[in-house]
């Protein structure tokens, strides 16, 4: 499911992006009878960024409406919205895209048009899971309560569905403002917590179907779920919840407040789903009746009136078809100068400058601002996110994640993006065909199970008003709604359209002003996996007597035009690369597959061809392999043109593959339908004394050469300058310094014990840990997981379970504190909820109790290492415990991170693993450990409480950022007692206990399916035996 929030990110950049990534989680969790999110995606594009004091000679700053942000300001607002409710929620966000465009073209020989989005693009997807008996909402009975589940409805989001559908500027900009809605993802967390619960029973579930509450608040949601069913519905107004007495009738039923659900209950079952609520704490109130009569109507008490009395066929009777009349225009286009000469005229080296113009462009810049502020090992069912390799670079193709949790399951779900707008000022059907197109190059690189099981989603965007535009619209959904597609056996059953993509304003001199969107089509593919061991990824490996094969799609064809590299020259070129043959990119997809299947794997690393061409592809693989290439152009040059074989982005890939293998590579590829005039064997990775540098030779000539670390640099600069405006600059910096090591060993595996060693424990004999959780809190399912694994019965505990006295802590021989953000972090990360315990006799004396039994054993991780922090004053020899306070970067840091464990460490978790060094999934925004004093910090260490720091890639114990990522005192990154049965830790080992689910991990260890960090559960178990 992909969804677009286009107008609100316009005007309010953060709530705008915030409340589109939570209203696709909600369109998720509301399918059938009822759903779990599991990962999702976000996506960006804007005009270009004009970055202060960092203006590049492609951006012309063509102003904008004064109550619209600038493209800077929703790059730095936007992501950190879409990041903090999928953080916060609890859904790892493990894919998307960064576009900008804005520019003066053609229309005629003599007049121009500016092209761009000041309008901007906020996509937010996602893949989720459901059981089968839920896949069909059942049919409402009459009688059934109407509920709304969720927040309460506020005076926020009025207009938002009609202020998105107009031209940006025709609105009025006080109805741009109220449309925008406020996110409270803690809240929606809430209600999905009551959601599994009642799908845990399966066939039991009292919910009969769900909505989701979106554009036009309980006015279209209401309505809609009693219309599924052909039936009406009698609502009490005064009964949905209202954060203001003030509101008006109009605007409590169409206020679009987030975090809402409506739900159909079965009345004999309404008892049961308030239990559910009660116990996550989750508001919900039982608002109406389905009746058998097919009217709405709506009754307010306090009025003593009926403001809304009408058959159901008034609302949903069929409307007049829209008719909208185009005419196909082809504006004047000229061809791109493959020279560059008439764009840098006596420039003394045209490649270079072309390689640094176009490494700075958005589009094939790195991404890494967009995604450290993610948590993408939430769930630990992530097998691949967008970070490759021991340096972690963001270049991944696809995200990968497994089916669910279990040492066995290696299938799982893809999803990939593809889009090419600006080639759609030249083909909107080419543009069409190639956002497909991407879509598959990418998702290519995971072990789908077959193309036919693809599925697509469709976001169509256009200024349909615009001259040529509908027309545009009506080729492109013909290009691959009714040829590409079924010719690739591939069905697209969802989308969302938006026709208003252009924003019109007056400029301080009152001359009239407007930017129109290309025609913009953002693909999104789904596949489900066969084998999530088997993903590809673009990390060169330094290998010798290997070779990169080249593998073109487009039969040989480099059109130039739409390029990033005519981007960054201010040109849109004249002839657009295509699709022209639907069985190569399905041959292609399919021989992919195949060598997977071959048991010594033949592909070492893959990347597709896409923006900034082959030579972006070959440096991202370098970049990801931290190695050098020589690159031969002469099988792929035509007449001398080495600009367009490096920079054209016709549909292709890359792989690496040893050389005495080609043979057997090129008979899978002929035996899939690929011809061999497809395949070019262009090069090697670098060795010796070239390893860091990245040449591309012509007829035995160099025509180009740089140093990796040179290359590296430009291309993160643009990521490194949107971070050093957004958060903490020095640490910016120290991460953007730390590429220039050309010796950098990246992450490792140092360890003192074997992972496959044999855990001897009763798989019969389970001792219960309380996997203990609060509002807001996401990461107990795999912490269940971790100690459900080591040898533990796991119990789900919520703390209005021991509040209330139905569970005690005394039946347990541990707890286990987990992940997420109790209380949204409202008081302080982990506050709100250590106040329900000091604040609250039955859960004080609980947790004083069981502190105090000398059988006992506590976890705390991130959010619950910080609540454990706040609980000091119960646990014994805690009291010089540090607090844990906002990070050194300011932002939330979501990293893999090099620990290692203290030497002499008495913690009964990490027995037999003192003195490793080895990663760990790092998701926090406040995790850097402070003390009141340096006396109390000497005093922490000489108690020796310090069990676990953060360590560089020499394995040495660091304050430098991103190594450190919170800048905590000491770089301490678990904390325990002196009886060692306590240990609180800000780093997540539950999420990487299997080894798949670690971001990078050496292929040739013999581990098994489980990762090292399971260790610690294990020992935990040992401890425990028969003591219980």
């Amino acid at each position: 499911m992909v969804e677009t929030h286009n107008h609100p990110t316009a005007v309010s950049p953060f709530p705008g992006a915030a409340t589109g990534s939570g209203g696709e989680i909600r369109d998720e969790g509301a399918t059938g009878q009822g759903s779990k999110p599991k990962a999702g995606l976000v996506g960006f594009t804007t005009s270009n960024l004009l970055i202060p004091d960092n203006i590049q000679p492609w951006e012309t700053d063509f102003g904008k409406p004064s109550h619209v942000a600038s493209a800077f300001d929703i790059m730095i607002e936007g992501p950190l919205g879409g990041a903090a409710f999928n953080n916060e929620f609890g859904r790892p966000a493990l894919t998307g895209y960064f576009r900008t465009f804005s520019e003066e073209v053609p229309v005629t020989e003599s007049t121009t048009e500016i092209r761009g989005y000041h309008k901007p693009i906020m996509i937010a997807g996602g893949v989720g899971t459901i059981r089968p008996m839920h896949v069909m909402k059942k049919t409402i009975s009459p009688g059934a309560h109407l509920v709304v589940l969720g927040g309460p409805g506020m005076l926020i989001g009025l207009g938002g569905g009609a202020a998105s559908s107009m031209a940006s500027g025709q609105s009025s900009a006080d109805l741009d403002f109220a449309s925008v809605q406020r996110d409270n993802p803690e809240m929606e967390r809430r209600a999905q917590q009551v959601i599994d619960a009642c799908n845990s029973l399966g066939d039991d579930t009292p919910i009969q179907s769900i909505h989701d509450v979106g554009a036009g608040g309980l006015s279209n949601a209401l309505p809609e779920i009693v219309h599924d069913s052909d039936l009406g519905a009698d609502i009490d107004l005064r009964k949905v919840p209202c954060d203001d007495a003030s509101m008006s009738p109009m605007a409590i039923w169409c206020n679009e407040s987030q975090e809402r659900y409506v739900l159909a209950i079965s009345p004999d079952k309404i008892a049961q789903f308030e239990a559910f609520c009660a116990r996550e704490r989750c508001p919900y109130a039982v608002v109406g009746v389905a009746t058998a009569e097919k009217r709405l109507i709506v009754r307010d008490p306090l009025l003593n009136n009926v403001p809304i009395d009408l058959p159901m066929p008034v609302l949903f009777g069929k409307p007049p078809k829209m008719s909208r009349k185009t005419v196909s225009e082809k504006p004047f286009r000229r061809p791109f100068d493959t020279t560059l000469q008439s764009y840098l005229p006596g420039h003394h080296n045209l490649l270079a400058e072309a390689a640094s113009r176009v490494l700075h462009l958005p589009a094939v810049a790195s991404k890494s601002f967009l995604v450290t502020i993610g948590d993408r090992s939430i769930t630990a069912m992530v097998a691949r996110d967008q970070f490759v390799g021991p340096w972690q670079v963001p270049v991944a193709d696809v995200a990968v994640t497994t089916s669910s949790l279990g040492l066995d399951v290696i299938t799982g779900e893809a999803m990939a993006m593809g889009e090419r707008t600006p080639i759609a000022l030249l083909s909107q059907a080419a543009s069409a065909r190639m956002a497909v197109g991407e879509s598959l190059t990418n998702l290519a690189a995971a072990h789908v199970t077959d193309l036919r099981d693809v599925i697509m989603s469709a976001n169509w965007m256009c200024a349909a008003d615009h001259a040529g535009e509908g027309a545009g619209l009506y080729e492109a959904v013909q290009a691959i709604g009714l040829d590409l597609c079924p010719k690739l056996g591939i069905a697209i059953p969802v989308g969302k359209d938006s026709m208003s993509m252009k924003m019109k304003w007056q400029d301080n001199d009152n001359q009239k002003k407007e930017v129109t969107a290309p025609l913009s089509l953002v693909i999104t593919a789904f596949g489900t996996v066969k084998n999530n061991h088997t993903t590809f990824t673009p990390q060169l490996l330094s290998k010798p007597n290997t070779e990169l094969v080249y593998i073109d799609l487009a039969n040989g064809k480099q059109r130039m035009g739409g390029s990033a590299l005519a981007q960054v020259f201010k040109e849109i070129g004249s002839e657009a690369p295509d699709i022209e043959n639907a069985d190569l990119l399905k041959n292609f997809f399919n021989a992919m597959q195949q060598v997977k299947e071959v048991e010594v794997p033949l592909v070492l690393a893959y990347h597709d061809r896409s923006d900034g061409g082959l030579f972006a592809t070959i440096l991202e693989m370098c970049f990801a392999g931290h190695v050098g290439a020589q690159v031969e152009l002469d099988g792929i040059t035509h007449n001398g043109d080495a600009v367009s074989a490096l920079y054209n982005e016709e549909l292709g890939a890359v792989v690496q593959i040893e050389s005495a293998r080609y043979e057997e590579f090129e008979n899978v590829m002929k035996g899939a339908g690929l011809p061999t005039s497809a395949l070019h064997r262009i090069g090697k990775v670098a060795q010796h004394d070239e390893k860091d540098t990245i040449t591309f030779k012509l007829a035995n000539d160099v025509i180009y050469s740089a140093s990796r670390i040179d290359l590296y640099r430009a291309w993160s600069k643009t990521s490194y300058l949107m971070q050093a405006a957004r958060d903490n600059a020095v640490c910016a910096k120290q991460e953007y310094d730390a590429v220039l090591d050309p010796n950098d060993p990246g992450l490792q595996y140092q360890l003192t014990f074997d992972p496959a060693e044999e855990h001897n424990v009763s798989s019969s004999q389970r001792p219960k840990v309380a996997i203990l959780r609060d509002q807001g809190v996401n990461g107990q399912i795999e912490m269940a997981f971790a100690f459900h694994l080591a040898g533990f019965e796991s119990v789900d505990v919520h703390m209005t379970d021991i509040i209330s006295g139905k569970v005690s802590l005394k039946n347990f021989v541990g707890i286990a504190a987990c992940g997420g953000f109790s209380y949204g972090d409202v008081l302080g990360a982990g506050s709100g909820w250590a106040r329900t315990i000091l604040l609250n006799a039955r859960a004080r004396s609980e947790f004083e109790d069981f502190f105090a039994r000398d059988n006992t054993f506590a976890l705390g991780v991130c959010n619950g290492c910080q609540f454990l922090s706040q609980l000091a004053e119960l646990i014994p020899g805690a009291q010089n415990w540090p607090r844990f306070a906002r990070n050194e970067s300011e932002q939330f840091e979501g990293r893999t991170t090099l620990v290692k464990i203290e030497d002499n460490t008495k913690s009964i978790f990490f027995n037999g693993m003192e003195g490793s060094i080895l990663p760990i999934a790092v998701a926090h925004g406040e995790g850097k450990a402070t003390f009141k004093s340096d006396e109390e910090y000497n005093q922490f260490q000489a108690q020796g409480l310090s069990l676990s720091t953060y360590v560089d890639n020499y394995g040495k114990t660091t304050q430098q950022y991103p190594f450190n990522p919170n800048g905590s005192t000491g770089a301490i990154a678990a904390i325990g007692t002196p009886n060692g049965r306590v240990l609180a830790m800000m780093p997540h080992p539950e999420r990487v206990i299997l080894k798949e689910s670690n971001s990078w991990y050496p292929t040739d260890q013999n581990w098994g399916q489980v990762g090292p960090w399971l260790k610690m559960f294990r020992n935990a178990r040992t401890w425990v035996g028969d003591n219980y």
